[in-house]
């Protein structure tokens, strides 16, 4: 059982059944708070509360609610006044429909709390809604009042509790306009596919692992001040600039991802095109592109004709000196074979 001060007291309203419940805070806020000083002498700088009319200070006693009319008049209200107002929601959390969780616009939710049963009447029932909840896979509109208006909520299951969160009206939820960007942009597969990658290395995280490093790093100046040391230093920051190229963008943190979490860099090169210098013309006209094709084709052909040519010039050169050269070796031959048939036969 929670052992916190229930901030309102009433019952949920289930049909004609009646659930008495506390509502208890299901947050709790831990961020450091600061008190404003004089600079000159470290005094506390306090605001107190003072009546214009008698121009003196007074106690959180004597000061009650008034609505201040169009005209600057005071209206007093009253506790008693508001606990009169004529509707059911007064000391009633309503449950007016059940609908998927998925109806809810996540823009519309506000501050959550615990509902707690009060007492032991209330057990059964509490556990009756529970349940029925849980079966149903949907959540509880309700209506409720708390703070001197009346509010939309929503009931859940978390665990074996009943929470619920305020939610703002429809109407207080303002609409996107004039926040996406204006101009027209083509978002390429390639870079899609690079983004996908991207979130596939980063993967899930255990939200209980996440921590609060702002809070923890303003937590060591005041122990280092306080201990008469010099605070730490902040690191040096990230080079930063603009992003002129997405694709390179992108490759980059999934390498720096891949990393950072002791895997393999990543082999991203192939997901992003690199389009070739080379084969990319300068001019886009179809009948230039042809006729650059077709002058290109005409001049590799008279190349290769050419060198073509100069190779078989060459090698009939080659054949015809050959020849010439056994033609004048046979010559020079042959006489000195007669000689020698003519000494045999002497």
């Amino acid at each position: 059982m929670l052992h916190v001060r229930s901030i309102w007291n009433g019952a949920i309203s289930f049909g004609l059944v009646s659930i008495p419940i506390k509502l208890v805070n299901a947050t709790e806020s831990h961020s450091i708070s600061f008190r404003q000083i004089h600079t000159e002498d470290g005094g506390r700088i306090r605001y107190r509360k003072v009546c214009e009319l008698e121009d003196r200070e007074v106690s959180q006693a004597e000061i009650g609610k008034g609505y201040e009319d169009a005209d600057g008049t005071i209206i007093p209200i009253t506790d008693e006044d508001l606990s009169h107002l004529p509707i059911p929601t007064a000391k009633t959390i309503e449950i007016v429909a059940f609908v998927p969780a998925d109806r809810i616009d996540p823009l519309q939710m506000d501050a959550a709390y615990y509902l707690q049963a009060g007492g032991a009447p209330a057990a059964k029932p509490y556990t009756l809604l529970r349940e029925a909840l849980k079966r149903s896979n949907k959540v509880a509109i309700t209506k409720y009042a708390l703070r001197g208006r009346e509010r939309l909520g929503m009931l859940r299951v978390v665990g074996d509790a009943i929470a619920m969160h305020g939610l703002l009206w429809p109407d207080e939820v303002r609409a996107p306009e004039g926040v996406a960007p204006d101009a027209s942009v083509t978002v390429r597969d390639k870079e899609l596919d690079l983004a996908d990658a991207l979130m596939d290395t980063l993967g899930e995280v255990d939200l209980d692992d996440l921590h609060d490093e702002y809070r923890e790093a303003v937590e060591e100046v005041v122990a280092a001040k306080a201990a008469g040391e010099a605070p730490p230093e902040a690191p040096a920051p990230a080079a930063g600039g603009k992003v002129l190229d997405l694709m390179a963008a992108l490759e980059n943190s999934v390498r720096a991802a891949k990393e950072s979490r002791g895997e393999e860099p990543a082999d991203v090169t192939s997901l992003s095109p690199r389009p070739s210098a080379r084969t990319a013309p300068k001019e886009t006209g179809g009948k230039k592109s042809t006729a650059a094709k077709k002058t290109a084709a005409s001049t590799s052909t008279r190349k290769s004709t050419a060198k073509s040519t100069a190779k078989s010039a060459e090698g009939a050169k080659k054949t015809t000196a050959a020849k010439s050269t056994a033609k004048k070796t046979a010559t020079k031959k042959t006489p000195a074979k007669k000689t020698a048939s003519r000494k045999r036969t002497a």
